[in-house]
């Protein structure tokens, strides 16, 4: 199939002709051609967006509300579509992409519901008689930057309390999952928003996403991917109302009064959901030395059984390939300067053979990982679960805030104080505990820590509001 741009509610090829096939990282095979925008098609695709925002912008917020359980009920009903189409062109397990598509319905569903509860308030006047109101307003259209590790979670969290605040918006998702991307569009089109309201561009990010993030006529940037990536677009969207959300490398803590065994289950869940490409992962495991054998022989063996690398498509499969050529070469060299370091290899360590593609990564397990080594202080977004002693939680401390980084860590104790010590010192802007690095509630506040590269400003529930909307001061004499 070919896959087109969706701009000012019509469906239209890239202006230029340009496509590029899409190719699954499951089977090697092309499953599509994408078409290729260039600056003019995101140029156009704003124009939509500032002509529709003034009618979407005046619409109530319950009339908004009702086309966001409209796009929820069209994701819904297309839940086998969509799920397939992730598997297919992400490269995620099969029930992984179901449960990414059930929380996507499920964002659509709660953006609209918070958009309704949007209030303002009336503080106190200096002046007598007089009344002030303070209110939330939209502001204007927003340019959203998505990557590929989560194709349709990732946008939703951005696009829809985007739209539910009343802006407008202009999508461009990571070329390697703009198949799948397609689709979520089609399927937020066919919920019948006005023209021009939610509009779709594929392309390179250099030109296109370059293009929306500087575009005068943007209000606002939404991003999530890579620090990189997001310092660029921070720099090139100066002046713009912010959301960004980057790297990570959170560390699990695990102390030698911890459950192990539960410690070693959330290990696996943090490392190896979604082959380990993901801003939470655990990409960095801190175990305390008294425990640190028994935790990585329990890490190994649920490893072995927990982590199946096979066929996405295959009942019983828990690990897919890696999306893309990129992640799986830093994997290989992460892994390689662990062992140069003096690393052991306890489980994986090298890519696996037989399979369609060069992709498939088994789960890795490293024991005895150097602090300074590249998996400790990367990130590396790979199925690796690096482990590194510590011989106290103040080390534990030290070594999580050393980290440029400052997404997210967890820790597992039995000493609730000493948690509540390590949050309150650890520079990240979540903590888990007792939990693993992966456990998040979409409606709860996501993002990094102030003065790190994990990014600005907050996802999750009513929260991505505070980025998405402005405060407007009205004084009645």
């Amino acid at each position: 199939m070919a896959t087109e741009l969706l701009i000012g509610g019509r469906w239209q090829p890239a202006l230029a002709g340009e496509t590029l096939p899409a190719t699954s990282p499951a089977t090697g095979e092309e499953i599509a051609q994408v078409a290729q925008g260039d600056r003019e098609d995101a140029q156009a695709a704003v124009a939509a967006a500032l002509a529709a925002f003034r009618g979407w912008s005046g619409e109530t917020a319950f009339a908004r509300a009702r086309a966001l359980h409209r796009i929820g009920e069209v994701c819904a009903a297309r839940r086998d579509e969509l799920a397939r189409a992730a598997t297919l062109d992400q490269g995620k397990p099969l029930a992984e992409a179901y449960d990414e598509v059930d929380e996507l319905v499920a964002m659509w569903h709660a953006a609209a519901e918070d958009g309704v509860r949007l209030e303002g308030s009336i503080p106190s006047s200096m002046g007598p008689g007089k009344r002030v109101l303070v209110m939330r307003r939209a502001v204007g259209p927003v340019a959203v930057v998505t990557p590929w590790n989560w194709p349709y979670t990732m946008p939703a969290e951005i696009i829809a309390p985007a739209l539910a605040a009343g802006n407008t918006v202009v999508w461009t998702p990571a070329p390697s999952t703009a198949y799948c991307s397609a689709l979520l569009a089609a399927a937020i089109a066919d919920a019948d928003l006005p023209a021009g309201v939610f509009n779709f561009v594929t392309g390179p990010g250099p030109v296109v996403g370059d293009e929306l993030v500087g575009h005068p006529d943007v209000a606002a940037v939404g991003f999530i991917g890579s620090t990189a990536t997001g310092l660029a677009i921070a720099r090139r969207a100066a002046g713009k109302r912010l959301l960004l959300e980057m790297g990570g490398n959170g560390p699990l803590v695990v102390m030698e009064d911890a459950d192990i065994d539960a410690a070693a289950r959330a290990a696996v869940v943090g490392c190896f959901l979604c082959a380990g490409q993901s801003c939470t992962a655990g990409e960095r495991i801190l175990v305390h030395e008294a425990v640190r054998e028994r935790f990585v022989a329990a890490l190994a063996e649920l490893a072995g059984a927990q982590a199946t690398l096979g066929d996405p498509f295959a009942d019983g499969t828990q690990l897919g390939p890696l999306n893309n050529d990129a992640v799986a070469a830093k994997m290989d060299a992460h892994v390689a300067d662990a062992v140069a370091r003096g690393a052991r290899v306890v489980a994986g360590g090298r890519r696996a053979q037989g399979f369609p593609t060069d992709l498939y990564w088994p789960a890795t397990v490293i024991d005895g990982v150097p602090a300074d080594a590249l998996a400790a202080t990367e990130e590396t977004f790979g199925p690796i679960a690096p482990v590194i002693g510590i011989g106290s939680l103040e080390e534990a401390i030290a070594l999580t805030n050393a980290s440029p980084y400052g997404l997210l860590a967890a820790i597992f104790t039995a000493d609730l104080a000493a948690a509540l010590r390590f949050a309150d010192q650890a520079r990240t802007g979540l903590v888990n505990i007792n939990e693993t690095t992966n456990y998040w509630e979409n409606h709860l506040p996501f993002g990094g820590r102030a003065g790190t590269l994990s990014g600005v400003g907050r996802v999750g529930g009513r929260h991505a509001f505070d980025s998405l909307t402005d405060l407007q001061t009205v004084v009645i004499g």
